[in-house]
């Protein structure tokens, strides 16, 4: 496969980059890092009005009608700046379970909100400790009503509505797993911040007693929607970690190049040539994963259950590794709460366990491919 971004594409990120640069300087994430702000309200807004928001919703939904392509490039450049606004949850989860099952009423309701800014979305999925399992699925949902609890929610205590996982059998089969919509402002609802290694991305509990839920498409379809949204979401968080490696990796760069020892700068030394250059494989051949995610989500391709678990792995792998060795490049300096470093390894150890563990996009993908080839 030989794959890559158009040059309208590439217009858009190097839009969204100078956009981002201007908006989301460093200073600005670090108010919402403090605990200031919950998250940045005026990005958000910005962002809704560059069209990045709706960039992937319909027209006639309110929003750009571009595709996932262009959500791909601008997740980069959110991964880039370390943007601490709820975009993963609300268009990479929520926006994504809508158009995949939504009825037309829910979408009328939410995705034009989703686009101009005014609505948050979340997917409420765990229940604790552990990976994506419909067996750990234990809230109950019963005559339109939910019960039970939810943590970790990404965004959850400032989200407007949630796509809520629940279990509407006693059997511990998928089938028995169905989705509903529940508004977050409703009767019943109950979140609180939990303390978290990245700040800039909320997580909350959220406790459901007897709030009133629309069923959100077919009942015994629900683990199947979810997966589709989890596999979606794994190549646009991919890309964001991508992001996120490329500007560790600059970071470790420029420093090496500017700090001087012994009348050299370190970048000179063989031991930090060495760890510029592991991580910059690491991202390059996350780079190349999340391109062949790209190409099967924006085709819906019958690859992409393999082709994101792929991009998950490496692009997880790689801002991991980029982020920890551009410390290590700072030396004592990158330990510091006065530089940038620890902002990024914060982000990528959050992002590592957002949509599941590393090991179970390990196991998944070594799944996918071998049910394809026994096919």
């Amino acid at each position: 496969m030989n794959f890559d971004f158009s040059d309208e594409q590439k217009q858009l990120r190097d839009e969204a980059r100078k956009f981002l640069a201007e908006k989301c300087s460093p200073k600005a994430v670090r108010v919402v890092l403090d605990g200031k702000a919950d998250c940045d309200r005026e990005l958000w807004k910005g962002l809704a009005e560059m069209g990045f928001l709706g960039v992937a919703i319909p027209e006639e939904f309110g929003g750009a009608g571009a595709g996932h392509l262009e959500l791909c490039v601008i997740a980069e450049e959110m991964g880039r700046a370390l943007a601490p606004v709820p975009f993963s949850s609300t268009v990479y989860l929520a926006a994504e379970a809508l158009l995949l099952a939504g009825s037309e009423a829910q979408k009328q309701k939410w995705l034009p909100a989703i686009a101009k800014g005014e609505a948050i979305g979340t997917l409420a999925l765990f229940e604790g400790k552990g990976n994506p399992s419909a067996r750990a699925i234990r809230l109950a949902a019963s005559g339109g009503m939910l019960n039970g609890v939810k943590m970790p929610v990404p965004d959850g205590a400032i989200a407007d509505f949630a796509i809520v996982a629940a279990r509407t059998g006693a059997s511990g089969r998928e089938t028995d797993i169905a989705l509903f919509l529940v508004d977050m402002k409703g009767e019943g609802v109950e979140a609180k911040d939990l303390a978290n290694l990245d700040p800039t991305r909320g997580q909350a509990e959220v406790s459901f007693r007897n709030c009133k839920a629309e069923p959100l498409g077919r009942g015994d379809e629900g683990w199947s929607i979810l997966s589709q949204v989890l596999d979606r979401a794994a190549v646009l968080m991919a890309f964001e970690q991508v992001g996120g490696a490329d500007r560790a990796l600059e970071m470790g760069r420029d420093y090496a190049l500017d700090r001087i020892a012994f009348g050299r700068p370190i970048g000179s030394f063989q031991a930090v040539k060495h760890m510029l250059a592991d991580m910059y494989v690491s991202a390059t051949l996350a780079r190349s994963n999340c391109y062949y995610g790209a190409w099967a989500l924006s085709t819906n391709a019958s690859e992409l259950p393999e082709a994101a678990a792929a991009a998950r792995i490496s692009a997880t792998q790689a801002f991991q590794h980029c982020s920890k060795n551009n410390i290590q490049v700072h030396g004592g300096m990158g330990f510091t709460w006065e530089f940038d470093c620890h902002m990024y390894y914060r982000r990528s150890n959050a992002m590592a366990l957002a949509l599941g563990s590393l090991s179970y996009w390990e196991d998944a993908l070594i799944d996918r491919m071998r049910k394809r080839n026994a096919a």
